[in-house]
């Protein structure tokens, strides 16, 4: 059983799937709160079953490539535990249905539909498309994150106004950002694996006179974006975590930036984690302590 676990948590990448839930309960809480805790929850969990059929898509047609890779090639596809055969694009097609109904049994069909184009960015125009053709890969691929905050928004969207206020459009916005200064110094560390799978990851093409002056300002706007929604409505406790997070961040991405390398370059990767949780979480609180209030 144990095993069994394990294996569906990696194939569905549901670590990459906790944070775009998270994204997606950020973004009911600056919705306007049309929907309570627990169909937030059953709205969190369908964009978590979204999320995971994209990410399972996404180790199955990167199975080949998976293999070239040290970080990947234990993944189940990659090393034979799971055997290529068209029932896994089914299975996959059947969760992502699953996860939809469930979705707009609680969000409706506006939310339905970001969340659906979130899953297609990730599963379709990045693995797809981009992922072994283009620089901008996951650029473009950040995009899938982005969809969940609005989406959540729009789920709770109050019945008289607009679906997408400023806040969740800002924070969507801020996640588009994160995600290729996140992916990028990953790759800084991998590039040996990235450029033997070719996947043309931005540290892997160009040097570091390129990339570290990238990131940095990546990381800059995203920062600075993430205060914005102070100055619509959102409070003092969110504004702490906002810094808490973002700071350290943008201290790594500088220290990158001034000396590039695999250490400096790891050290921004887990800040990264730590801001979007972090950033995540001053959303969640602030909601809690105006609802409180």
């Amino acid at each position: 059983m144990l095993v069994a676990l394990n294996m569906t948590f990696s194939i569905m990448k549901l670590r990459i799937g906790s944070f775009i839930a998270l994204a997606a309960l950020a973004g009911i809480v600056t919705g306007g709160g049309r929907i309570g805790w627990l169909e937030g929850t059953v709205f969190a969990l369908g964009v978590l079953g979204a999320s995971g059929a994209a990410g399972a898509f996404n180790q199955y047609h990167e199975r080949e490539r998976d293999r070239l890779m040290a970080r990947t090639h234990n993944r189940p596809f990659a090393n034979g535990t799971l055997k290529a055969g068209p029932i896994w694009p089914a299975t996959f097609a059947l969760l992502l249905a699953g996860s939809l109904m469930m979705a707009w049994s609680v969000g409706g069909t506006l939310a339905t539909v970001l969340v659906f184009l979130g899953a297609v960015t990730y599963g379709v125009v990045y693995t797809v498309w981009l992922k072994a053709r283009s620089v901008w890969n996951i650029v473009i691929g950040g995009a899938a994150g982005s969809f969940a905050v609005l989406a959540g928004a729009a789920a709770a969207a109050p019945e008289q106004g607009p679906a997408l206020g400023p806040v969740p459009v800002l924070l969507a916005g801020v996640l588009f950002l994160w995600t290729p200064p996140h992916f990028w110094s990953l790759a800084v560390t991998r590039c040996e694996d990235y450029r033997r799978a070719g996947i043309p990851m931005l540290p892997v093409v160009s040097e570091p006179a390129v990339w570290a002056p990238v990131i940095f300002c990546h990381v800059a706007v995203l920062v600075a974006l993430s205060f914005l929604p102070l100055a619509f409505g959102m409070g003092p406790l969110y504004g702490a975590f906002a810094a808490l997070g973002g700071l350290p961040f943008l201290l790594a991405a500088w220290r990158l930036l001034r000396a590039p390398g695999r250490q400096a370059a790891m050290r921004t990767f887990r800040a990264s984690l730590a801001q979007f949780a972090l950033l995540a979480t001053g959303v969640i609180l602030d909601g809690a302590a105006r609802w409180a209030a």
